[in-house]
């Protein structure tokens, strides 16, 4: 009977550790990144991550009218999935493409390596915009998302 016991207990808290991991790795918007630090960011995308639980688009924020640091910036955007969904697919984002992002800074501002903000909308050289975050996560509400305004 005790090592019936001892067995299911194993069972039960290798089930509590397996559901806990992945909400580890993942993050609210509120814990890395500032809604009361907007930045506008615009130049050459020089590096696309297709990875779970956010995709990142790199460049080199070159845009006049942007009053960030020069140079390497990484952006966070919504999972691979929410992009897809959202229209934009691996072809949509060419290296050397020159793109606008408007988001919020990370919260630390530090910029090494690289300067890292999230992602809110994407201008792209057509005029195409469209939203790059990813609803629910504690983003603010500025109604660039089509499913804040119903």
């Amino acid at each position: 009977m005790k090592m019936k016991l001892i067995a299911t207990a194993a069972f039960i808290a290798a089930g509590v550790l397996a559901i806990e991991m992945p909400a580890t790795a993942h993050h609210a918007f509120s814990a890395e990144f500032d809604a009361n630090l907007p930045v506008r960011l615009g130049g050459p995308i020089t590096r696309v991550e297709w990875i779970n639980p956010h995709t990142w688009i790199h460049l080199d924020n070159n845009d006049s009218e942007s009053t960030e640091e020069r140079g390497p910036w990484m952006v966070e955007g919504g999972t691979p999935n929410t992009l897809l969904r959202r229209g934009i697919n691996r072809n949509s984002l060419q290296l050397g493409e020159v793109i606008i992002v408007t988001g919020y800074q990370s919260k630390d501002r530090l910029c090494e390596p690289t300067c890292r903000a999230n992602g809110r909308d994407i201008t792209f050289p057509d005029g195409r915009k469209l939203f790059l975050g990813s609803s629910g996560t504690g983003a603010p509400r500025d109604g660039s998302d089509a499913s804040q305004r119903r």
